[in-house]
């Protein structure tokens, strides 16, 4: 399973990538919705990608709307953010987000979320 981290935190994309990676999941990272967009086009065999909210560049709201406008409908989208009002989380699963992740979170967390969404077993 392949995964791209998007945020324009290092620190939450190293976090997450030691996450993944426990699961055996490999990684890959963006530092803004534009740059994963470019990454995705160019290698789309991405299983899951997780979007932060608020970004430089592109916003993670703007680059899921995007990718699912360009056909990827294969890739899961989990947004992960501090954004924790719900109009963020209505707003980021119509764009085509297929799971929401309030930040700060733990390993069991991402798991719970994860198996929601079908990546791993719960």
């Amino acid at each position: 399973m392949r995964a791209l981290i998007v945020d324009d935190s290092r620190f939450v994309r190293e976090f997450l990538r030691g996450l993944l990676r426990k699961r055996g999941i490999e990684c890959a990272e963006a530092a803004d919705g534009q740059a994963a967009l470019d990454l995705i086009h160019g290698n789309p065999a991405f299983d899951l990608a997780l979007v932060d909210w608020n970004m430089p560049v592109m916003g993670g709201l703007e680059m899921v709307r995007q990718l699912r406008a360009d056909g990827f409908t294969g890739i899961k989208v989990l947004m992960v953010t501090t954004e924790a009002e719900n109009d963020y989380i209505v707003r980021a699963l119509n764009a085509g987000a297929d799971e929401y992740l309030m930040k700060p979170f733990d390993d069991e967390a991402l798991s719970e979320k994860l198996a929601m969404i079908g990546l791993v077993e719960a």
